[in-house]
């Protein structure tokens, strides 16, 4: 069994984000770039699979340039067994998921896991993309899963509550809490061997870039907060009356 597992490049959270070139793009400077949480909990979930499924090949992916390849050797240092880099700028979703459609179509995978979105531009598109373009199902958001025999076994929130889809391989289908209960850490020895897993970088079929950035904005500034006594509901209700206009 053959599985991709999309690598997501992304800013730490705690990152200070600014633009450059008239906001048009994003300042990658003093950036710290980590594996997207969502995708954290997709290749946990799979290596723990894998203890039941010794044969299962995991292999990291992500669409980008040479500054991703930390974030993939630390995808190796997690567990996956290999990793392919293709050598583009993910410029928008439709790149990312062309490029790694064309990449399952070339390598005979079973399925394909991403998170449920990344954590810097939250578009949730790719899973979607990549089934359209490969004529797949598409499984999103799922909070639950599991490998029973030549068929999957995925639970999904939905508003009613949980819905449990059975669907067989190939598909995709994208991570979200709970896929795992935490995900798993890189120890010293992962770190060690990671150095020694093949890293392999393709080159990109061509396609038309569909998007273009027009501007990036920062959310507006927080205002000054007011602390109101608990004892005080008149003033509270005036304040949100006359200033907040809440009520």
């Amino acid at each position: 069994m053959k599985v991709l597992i999309c690598i997501g490049h992304v800013p730490d959270t705690t990152s200070r984000i600014k633009f450059t070139d008239d906001d048009t793009k994003f300042d990658t400077t003093d950036i710290q770039y980590v594996v997207g949480p969502y995708e954290e909990l997709g290749l946990t979930r799979l290596l723990e699979i894998k203890t039941q499924i010794p044969t299962m090949k995991i292999t990291a992916i992500n669409v980008g340039l040479v500054d991703t390849e930390p974030t993939l050797r630390k995808a190796l240092a997690i567990g996956a067994d290999e990793a392919i880099r293709v050598n583009t700028e993910a410029v928008d979703a439709f790149t990312v998921a062309k490029q790694i459609s064309e990449v399952f179509k070339s390598g005979e995978y079973d399925f394909i896991v991403t998170g449920k979105e990344s954590i810097d531009y939250n578009g949730g598109q790719v899973d979607g993309m990549i089934a359209e373009l490969l004529n797949i199902p598409s499984v999103s958001g799922a909070a639950k899963f599991e490998i029973d025999g030549d068929k999957a076994i995925i639970d999904r929130e939905i508003d009613a509550g949980i819905e449990t889809v059975e669907t067989s391989f190939p598909f995709v289908t994208s991570a979200q809490k709970g896929f795992a209960k935490e995900p798993k850490i890189p120890n010293m020895r992962g770190i060690m061997q990671a150095r020694r897993k093949k890293l392999t970088i393709i080159e990109p079929v061509e396609q038309n870039t569909v998007t273009q950035t027009g501007k990036h904005y920062l959310p507006e500034a927080k205002g000054a907060c007011k602390i109101i006594d608990a004892e005080n509901v008149q003033e509270l209700v005036r304040l949100l009356h006359e200033e907040a206009k809440a009520i």
